[in-house]
């Protein structure tokens, strides 16, 4: 008698079908895959794309600001010199996790040891990504590393701090420091996105994502994705709840009553934001980012710059209540007065 199978997994959906990467971190789905299609530092990348023509890569230290790229435009350089290789010939590690000097003597080593059948005049590619948290056990053993295997492997490290790489490894290395991206550059990709995700937006929607980033690319595409999960459609009001940050017109106008010294509508306003239950680091990042777009004289703007970030360190070492932010207000009256008088 024949039995017929019946299979107690759902069918998978037409819609999932027809758009598989619809749950694809944007962050990945539009991470760039050549040198022409990296957003911002044109000059270093330049001369890694010269690296990628003649072929002989040098050990390199890229450092920077978080989501400018640094990582990207390692592979691009591995893929365009590794093609098909690339599978084999390249050894990533996050060194945030790998850290320690057994990584250095088992993964590295090892990986360096292997024979691997690549192009005349190539080699293979390690990839450190978070360098800068190695411990210096495992940074002195790295340095013997790339002394022994310096005929057949080429290091390629990514780092926030450059400072925290030890001398020996940077000497070794060419070092490129790259910069945090430009509001313009981060606001031209946000726009191609949308464009292609046909994204409901409005200006002021960009605006909020733009300024959420910081010259942080990948916070940008991470934010607007969220939005566009979330809300389905990207305002300054929906960006700043997902965001979870407060508003900067709030912030905006509560500085600017500092600056013509009214304390009262100043404390109201921070009283507000307090009540909404915002994270104090969050209130003062939010007060600095505002303040460097303020549009008073620029001897007053360096004063609250001066006493905005003197309350950020009290914060950040614990003394984080109201009257800490209420005493920041007080002072930036007092600093407005006083630029008044003289």
């Amino acid at each position: 008698m024949d039995c017929e199978v019946i299979s107690s997994e759902p069918a998978p959906s037409s819609s999932a079908v027809k758009n598989p990467n619809k749950n694809v971190p944007w962050i990945e789905k539009y991470r760039p895959q050549k040198f022409e299609d990296i957003v911002g530092n044109e000059d270093l990348v330049s001369r890694l794309e010269v690296f990628s023509k003649q072929g002989n890569m040098p050990n390199i230290i890229i450092s920077g600001p978080p989501g400018v790229g640094k990582t990207t435009t390692i592979l691009c350089l591995a893929r365009i010199l590794l093609g098909a290789a690339m599978k084999d010939a390249v050894l990533e590690l996050n060194a945030s996790n790998d850290r320690g000097i057994d990584t250095v003597r088992n993964k590295i080593k090892m990986f360096a040891q292997q024979k691997v059948t690549l192009p005349p005049g190539r080699h293979k590619i390690i990839i450190l990504d978070e360098a800068d948290s190695m411990t210096d056990g495992a940074q002195q053993a790295l340095r013997r590393t790339m002394e022994i295997y310096s005929s057949t492997t080429r290091f390629a490290l990514a780092c926030n701090n450059s400072e925290k790489i030890i001398e020996p490894i940077q000497s070794r290395c060419a070092m490129l420091r790259y910069e945090k991206l430009k509001d313009f550059q981060v606001l031209a990709k946000i726009i191609e996105i949308c464009k292609k995700e046909t994204i409901s937006h409005t200006d002021d929607g960009l605006e909020a994502i733009v300024f959420t980033a910081q010259g942080d690319m990948r916070q940008a595409l991470n934010n607007l994705q969220s939005t566009v999960n979330g809300f389905g459609h990207v305002n300054s009001e929906n960006v700043f709840k997902v965001c979870d940050e407060p508003h900067p017109l709030l912030v905006k106008d509560m500085l600017m009553n500092c600056a013509s010294g009214n304390i009262n509508k100043a404390y109201q306003i921070m009283a507000h934001l307090w009540k909404l239950g915002y994270a104090p680091e969050d209130i003062i990042g939010n007060i600095f980012k505002v303040s460097k777009s303020l549009e008073i004289s620029d001897k007053l703007k360096l004063e609250f710059i001066q006493e905005i970030g003197l309350t950020h360190l009290k914060i950040v070492n614990g003394v984080n209540s109201l009257l800490q932010l209420s005493g920041l207000l007080a002072r930036l009256c007092m600093a407005a007065s006083k630029s008044e008088n003289t």
